[in-house]
């Protein structure tokens, strides 16, 4: 059986500067130590991009979370002696806490209790850069925190009354919460003319027939990479969680002429908060009306399977999961990296090294050929004096064969469903 309590060598830590933190993982039934420990292992880094350090961890076993303080009352004092003894400002819980269940441990403790959830929304507030990105994360911190809303010492005093208020009045704590909803009210409704101008944006595409691949994957899968391997965009990528919040389209030509819009979104995680689902909805709109997902996959993380299955979980919560998908192992430079042998296991899927750009071609014919996968060959007949139905043709579609007879232009070209439609008028029946 592993240890209770898990102490981390003082000598790896800046006291200077950071935070200290102790992480709280609960097993309950029918979870293994080891996916406890992967678990409290991404904590720990989602703790440190935060910009903390972990200095202890404190792990038990439960049938269930108490519901007053998660841990039952033995354990929470073990673990304020823990927090004494290595002097941690923070304690954070790899399981969400309850408004009650987080006031009574920061009673007991005497010191700041969060969870998984916090450190996520606090990366976030670090990393949003645009206008939308900075109001969908501001909207998610006010939803956690509107629950967690509690009075400061002295504060429940009235307010006092003016002309058309007399009464009673009302508490600070009423006030503040108030003025906390009438602010979520503020940012959705920016949020709903963002997203009807990114509609107007998408109509305008589609009128232009570009096909849309929208990347996805786990956080730090090596997305804004990919984007930057097939397109030469130049953003920013690094080796950090959840680097990308706002979405980056890029567009690029493919072998058969087509121009393929590609865009980056924000990274995926397990247990990915629901405040945060919510908030960034209208981003993720970009992921439902894809024509291909590409998910990216880190091969060179020996818990790549349950990062497919944790990114496939948010896809069906945003109802995406009906979209073609195209997992794409990514990483292959890493040493000790599986992702050639994950390839083979996943029928249909490819490797690559957005690093390198080893094998990078292949992905990219790879994405064409699953583009065209419900695309057909038509044949056309186009009046000779309709070069603007031979110009579409040629813009919408990838023309396989041109002739000229006396009265048209026979036209063979690869179309999709809503291109054949446009074209009924001069299509010879199959």
């Amino acid at each position: 059986m592993a240890r209770s309590v898990t102490y981390i060598p003082t000598t790896l830590i800046d006291r200077t500067i950071r935070e200290k933190i102790v992480l709280v993982g609960v097993q309950f039934p029918g979870v293994t130590q080891d996916e406890l420990d992967y678990q409290l292992d991404e904590l720990a880094l989602l703790v440190d991009t935060a910009g903390a350090d972990v200095v202890a961890r404190v792990l038990q076993r439960r049938d269930s979370p108490d519901p007053a303080t998660f841990l039952g009352s033995g354990k929470v004092q073990e673990l304020r002696e823990i927090c004494l003894a290595v002097d941690s400002d923070t304690v954070v819980f790899e399981h969400n806490l309850s408004p009650a269940q987080q006031r009574n441990l920061e009673k007991i403790l005497g010191r700041t209790a969060i969870d998984r959830t916090a450190v996520i929304l606090d990366i976030f507030a670090q990393n949003a850069r645009t206008p939308e990105g900075k109001a969908q994360v501001e909207l998610a911190l006010l939803q956690y925190r509107l629950p967690r809303l509690r009075r400061a010492e002295g504060s429940f005093s009235q307010q006092a009354g003016g002309i058309g208020t007399r009464g009673p009045g009302e508490t600070q704590l009423e006030t503040d919460r108030r003025r906390l909803v009438n602010r979520i009210h503020a940012i959705r409704r920016e949020l709903k003319e963002i997203d009807r101008t990114r509609n107007v944006q998408r109509q305008g595409r589609q009128r232009g027939r570009h096909r849309e691949v929208t990347l996805v994957g786990y956080t730090n899968a090596g997305k804004s990479s990919m984007l930057n391997a097939i397109t030469d965009a130049g953003v920013e990528a690094e080796d950090r969680l959840f680097v990308t919040l706002d979405p980056r389209t890029r567009q690029r030509q493919l072998s058969g002429g087509e121009t393929v819009l590609f865009t980056d979104t924000v990274g995926f995680i397990s247990n990915l908060p629901h405040d945060l689902v919510d908030a960034f909805m209208s981003t993720l709109k970009s992921v439902q009306l894809a024509d291909l997902l590409v998910h990216v996959v880190d091969g060179s993380n020996d818990h790549a399977e349950e990062q497919i299955a944790a990114v496939r979980e948010v896809l069906r919560e945003i109802d995406a999961d009906r979209v073609p998908e195209l997992l794409v192992f990514n990483k292959a430079d890493v040493p000790g990296s599986r992702a050639r042998d994950l390839a083979k296991l996943h029928e249909g899927s490819v490797w690559v090294s957005a690093v390198t750009h080893e094998n990078l071609e292949a992905v990219i014919a790879t994405i064409g050929d699953r583009l065209r996968a419900n695309d057909r060959v038509v044949t056309l007949h186009l009046p000779l004096d309709r070069g603007d139905l031979l110009a579409r043709a040629h813009r919408e579609g990838e023309v396989v064969d041109t002739s000229i007879t006396d009265d048209s232009v026979v036209v063979r070209v690869l179309l999709d469903s809503v291109s054949v439609a446009h074209f009924d008028e001069w299509r010879v029946p199959a």
